[in-house]
This record gives structure tokens, sequence and C-alpha cells, in this order.
């Protein structure tokens, strides 16, 4: 079995996972994935202070997600395929203050994305929110 055949989880980046060279390095292989976009957030520009993912990712400045509830903000992105092992790999790639949610792509993929803890979207907000 390839680990093709294992893979169950959807996970979205829309930025450094998308990276060859840190797919290599994280999960040991490069990773299947298609285009998709993430609506009601957008980018904005972070400092990263854990030294270790600096060094690993070569930027200290990285882009995250801000929510904003508006159907015409969007990010793009990939959404990848991956398996339960290879999404705690990428958890602990993820720097110190950031967190693992469920969001629903405009595709209508169910996926996980990272996101600054204090950039969390507030529950009813999720809820409520029209693509």
């Amino acid at each position: 079995m390839t680990p093709m055949d294992h893979e169950t989880e959807r996970l979205f980046s829309y930025g450094t996972l998308q990276s060859e060279t840190v797919q290599l390095s994280t999960f040991g292989r490069r990773l299947a994935g298609s285009p998709d976009a993430l609506a009601g957030y957008r980018l904005r520009m972070i400092k990263i202070e854990d030294q270790d993912f600096v060094a690993t990712s070569g930027a200290e400045y990285h882009r995250n997600l801000e929510f904003t509830g508006r159907a015409s903000d969007f990010i793009e992105g990939t959404v990848f395929f991956v398996t339960q092992q290879e999404l705690e790999q990428a958890d602990a790639y993820e720097p110190e203050g950031y967190k693992r949610v469920r969001v629903q792509l405009r595709s209508g993929t169910e996926a996980w994305v990272y996101q600054s803890i204090s950039n969390t979207q507030p529950e009813e907000a999720s809820q409520s929110m029209t693509s």
C-alpha cells in the first residue's frame, strides 16, 4: 500500500506547507493536492517568534489568516490529501501560537487549516457566514 491508500484528511495551505522543500522535510514526500480557496478571510503578515520554525521555513514573517466574515474576502491556496500521521507531523511543524481548525473551502470541501490563536474565527460567525 502507498501513502495515497491511507489519505483520509484534507489540509488547506496558504503558506509554507505548499513548498516542496517544507513538504519533503516535514512529511518525507511531496504532497498531492489541488487549488481551492477559503472565503471570509484575508491575509496579514505576522512575525514568528519560534526561531526553530524560522530556521526551517527560511522566513521570519509569515502570512496568517484573519477572519473577516465577508464572502468577498478569500484566500487562494492548495488543499492537500494527507494521512492522520502526516496531519500530526504538520501540527509539530507549525510554530507555537498556531492551531489547526476545520473550515469549509469554496469548493465545499471540508479541510483543516492553521491559523494564529489570536485570529481564531468566532464560532457563531462560522455558522452564519455565507459564501
